[in-house]
């Protein structure tokens, strides 16, 4: 068999177990339509549902729609108007088409009618806010216990999604290159940000998410992009990018930090930072909590902020007075997938039980255990963030004219996505994609 057969038999499986669970018969998946702008007649950009395109590698043909019972074949409802307005995705002849019974509507209503009293005893997934589909005798909405049980198990990919991962770290990896060379070139954030698209021919509503490209001190701001059109009058210091790319679907999440001078107090802070995360990638294997890992990393960076001369003390009394957290305040990583920020990070089990979201760590969106065949991402960082620096004002642990020359670069993250393998046996798709350029 194919990897994509084997990958919709998968899906086929849990769904069967998650409507089994949840007490359905069938699913409707609504693959989503385009929202309008409010007081406008232009639309804000289209985003598939992540659960249609876990069926099938089709991401731009809005309102259509996917329909399985178990035990029969998924019927896919591929939308295509009769309309001069619009030119109309292309949908080529592929390998999924064999799995399922394909059937092209130029109407919604048509999908009603095809399904007829099948809609009564069926749940649906997706968007409810436009009409017809909103008003489908549908026997629930989304209902929280069915997208528990496939949302948990989703954390597992098959051999066809890391394969579709590989070509999208590919993807961005090429784009990074090109983004690096970029700000050496001396181009301000827009001309860099244009240089990234241009290297995999995208256009910006094909990313997975609004670009990080932080040129200086805007390193320090998590999620900046703004952009600015003009090139910094002196040559920028230091650059951190935060870019992705998609493949079939599935995203790519790099972030990777450069400085102007080859050596240096920036350059080696980088070389720190890159040297604590692949340390910490060593640790990674099956039955870690991924908690732990977070505090492992928090270790490290501390024992960074000591070497550095950012804060007195040892790594350990520097993690446990806080400090390490003015400094890497995000979480360690996520789940990546079908989404870039994959869920059920929170999920103890596929009945909907959940991890509280740790006081200490607030902002870590994975706590569940390690397992064979997660893929998250592994990203730490260290800033200069004022506004977290605030609440130790006038505290002699922190060297603060070291912390400010730190501060017009901004910071420092790298970010790499990780195929968890069998005893510690696991695959860097970001890194293994920047070696393959190189060949």
């Amino acid at each position: 068999m194919s990897a994509y057969a084997d990958h919709i038999a998968t899906v086929r499986a849990r769904f069967d177990a998650a409507l089994e669970a949840s007490n359905f018969d069938s699913v409707l998946v609504y693959a989503g339509q385009p929202r309008l702008a409010f007081l406008d007649d232009n639309p804000y950009p289209y985003r598939v549902n992540p659960l249609f395109k876990y069926w099938i590698p089709v991401t731009q043909s809005p309102k259509s729609a996917l329909f399985y019972q178990p035990g029969q074949k998924p019927v896919v409802f591929l939308f295509q108007p009769r309309d001069f307005w619009h030119a109309q995705a292309q949908v080529p002849k592929e390998e999924w088409q064999d799995y399922v019974e394909l059937v092209i509507v130029d109407d919604q209503k048509k999908i009603e009618s095809h399904l007829g009293d099948k809609l009564k005893d069926a749940a649906l997934l997706g968007e409810d806010f436009a009409e017809p589909v909103a008003s489908w005798p549908v026997k629930a909405w989304n209902p929280q216990a069915l997208l528990d049980h496939l949302h948990f198990h989703r954390a597992i990919k098959t051999d066809w999604e890391v394969q579709n991962l590989r070509v999208a770290n590919e993807r961005a990896a090429k784009a990074h290159l090109a983004a690096r060379a970029a700000f050496f070139a001396g181009a301000s954030e827009l001309e860099i940000h244009q240089a990234y698209l241009r290297a995999i021919n995208f256009r910006e509503s094909e990313v997975p998410y609004n670009s990080i490209v932080a040129l200086n001190d805007h390193g320090a701001i998590l999620h900046y992009d703004i952009y600015d059109t003009e090139a910094p009058a002196d040559p920028a210091r230091s650059f951190l990018i935060d870019a992705g790319a998609t493949y079939r679907g599935y995203c790519a999440d790099i972030t990777r930090t450069y400085a102007r001078d080859e050596k240096g107090f920036f350059q080696d802070l980088i070389d720190a930072v890159d040297e604590a995360q692949q340390d910490l990638l060593k640790e990674i294997k099956p039955g870690r909590d991924y908690y732990e890992l977070h505090v492992s990393q928090h270790l490290k960076i501390s024992a960074i902020l000591s070497r550095f001369g950012f804060v007195e003390g040892s790594a350990e009394s520097i993690y446990e007075q806080g400090y390490s957290s003015a400094f890497f305040p995000h979480g360690l990583g996520h789940f990546i997938g079908l989404q870039v920020h994959d869920v059920g990070g929170y999920l103890r089990n596929d009945r909907g039980d959940s991890y509280d979201r740790d006081v200490r760590h607030p902002f870590l969106r994975l706590l569940r255990p390690v397992e064979a065949g997660q893929v998250f991402t592994i990203e730490p960082g260290l800033y200069v963030v004022d506004q977290l620096l605030e609440d130790f004002s006038g505290n002699k642990d922190f060297n603060w004219d070291r912390i400010a020359e730190l501060r017009p670069y901004g910071g420092v993250r790298i970010e790499d996505s990780i195929v968890v393998g069998e005893n510690g046996n696991n695959e860097n798709l970001t890194r293994d994609a920047f070696e393959k350029l190189k060949n």
